[in-house]
């Protein structure tokens, strides 16, 4: 007797019935976050440090997200440009892991980019790894690698139930009272039947990068600026006809140790020219077989004509393409690129935002920057964009969050996924000690115990 029976005609669309089965229960928690990156990991740890019982689900074998399976290595978004002065505005638990990355030697000083206009952080992925793994482990959560969720049972249509996860292990659910959608594609949001865009009409979703490292690079016979020497030859020998390359502004920059330079210079679509959805398998698995391919080309242009990277070498290609943009909730307030242009407050501010918009559209990268002769650099992010439609009991954090297209063009890196992680692990215990809906949680109370653990809300500048 078998479990499943295959219906519909083999010559055309089948689908396959499954048996009815009782699914077991792997546990039940106060806090279940899904998604380990860099929102994911701090609502877990700061939901722990508050006493409440968490469980942290993630697809891959460690933390980071975008920073250690994309491949990113930096930290885009720590800093802000403040009135025309670079400083730090993402605090709280993230000085924490910086502290910690630090201690591994696996942390370089913050560099300018972006043709110098703001800060950027290099760092040791090895290093962000074990530094995520003892942060999150040492505020008392539960960590589950390794297992991917795959849908949710409703209690009734406005509360999740448990989100059910699949592993080696087999099926499992996963009940909870509070969840946190950190997946970066809004995954348990839309199985919850939240409502989400994707690409707005008449505009595409921003385009897919994988990135790769270089080893092998003589630092002195590359001189100060190589990434400028890249970036030219590359204009040459386009403007020559001699090359073609997917996407112009290329960034190559020094890792820690600077024989090792980290990549970012590809840029994946699909045969229409439209970009890789990374909610799409198909498309995803077209994305890393013509990523690998660009990377081949990029790096062997890189070392035939760069000087310094002549003895380079490709140490390592990212586990994964790195996706900057999929699934939006449509929540309580859309945070949007004018919010980002113009320094916007908000009443119910949960950190702050000073990345400026970085748009990937075809074949380049178009920046916007704050607006006015004397900018202060920052938006301030709202408590509403966490907060979905519909489903009472879901926080969704990170690049997932509700924001337009524009507004996730900046919001959506890592400094930000921070604050906004840290400040829902934070709501969570206050909703589940009151009783309260999440947006119900009094505003003024979680500013008070952000700004207390050392977070930034950007409440002192106007």
């Amino acid at each position: 007797m078998t479990d499943a029976l295959s219906t519909g005609p083999r010559s055309g669309p089948a689908v396959v019935r499954e048996a009815a089965r009782d699914t077991p229960v792997y546990g039940e928690f106060d806090v279940v976050v899904i998604g380990g990156g860099p929102a994911g990991l701090m609502a877990a740890a700061a939901a722990a440090r508050s006493g409440r019982s968490t469980l942290l689900v993630e697809r891959y074998g460690f933390l980071g997200g975008a920073g250690t399976m994309g491949g990113l290595s930096t930290f885009c978004g720590l800093h802000a440009k403040v009135h025309g002065e670079h400083r730090q505005v993402i605090h709280g638990l993230a000085d924490e892991l910086l502290a910690r990355l630090a201690k591994l030697d696996g942390l370089s000083e913050p560099h300018l980019t972006i043709n110098d206009g703001i800060l950027a952080q290099a760092f040791d992925i090895s290093a962000y790894k074990v530094a995520a793994d003892e942060l999150v482990v040492s505020s008392g959560a539960r960590l589950l690698f390794h297992a991917m969720a795959v849908g949710v049972v409703m209690a009734d249509e406005s509360t999740i139930d448990a989100v059910l996860i699949e592993s080696k292990s087999g099926r499992a659910a996963v009940r909870g009272r509070v969840f946190v959608d950190a997946s970066g594609d809004a995954d348990v949001a839309a199985w919850a039947g939240v409502p989400f865009e994707k690409a707005p009409p008449g505009q595409w979703l921003l385009y897919p990068s994988l990135m790769f490292r270089i080893n092998g690079v003589d630092a002195a016979a590359a001189g100060p600026a190589p990434w400028r020497t890249v970036e030219r030859l590359m204009d040459e020998a386009e403007a020559a006809g001699t090359h073609t390359f997917p996407r112009k502004k290329p960034i190559v920059r020094p890792q820690r140790n600077p024989l090792e330079w980290r990549a970012n210079l590809t840029q994946l679509r699909n045969p229409d020219g439209s970009p890789v959805d990374g909610t799409d398998v198909d498309q995803l698995t077209h994305g890393e077989l013509q990523g690998r391919q660009q990377v081949v080309d990029a790096f062997t242009f890189i070392r035939d004509r760069t000087p310094g990277f002549e003895n380079s070498y490709i140490v390592d290609i990212a586990p994964q393409i790195g996706i900057r943009e999929t699934r939006r909730i449509v929540g309580e307030y859309r945070l949007s690129e004018d919010d980002v242009l113009d320094c916007a407050d908000f009443p119910d501010t949960i950190g702050v935002n000073g990345w400026p918009v970085e748009a990937h559209v075809e074949g380049t990268v178009e920046f916007r920057w704050q607006r006015g002769e004397d900018p202060r650099g920052i938006n301030q992010l709202p408590y509403r964009i966490v907060l979905p439609q519909q489903v009472d009991n879901l926080f969704v954090a990170g690049r997932c969050a509700s924001m337009t297209h524009g507004g996730q063009s900046s919001a959506r890196v890592t400094g930000p996924c921070f604050a906004m992680g840290e400040a829902v692990g934070t709501a969570a215990d206050l909703a589940l000690a009151g009783g309260l809906a999440l947006r119900d949680v009094p505003v003024a109370e979680l500013q008070r115990r952000l700004e207390g653990n050392g977070a930034y809300l950007g409440r002192d500048l106007r």
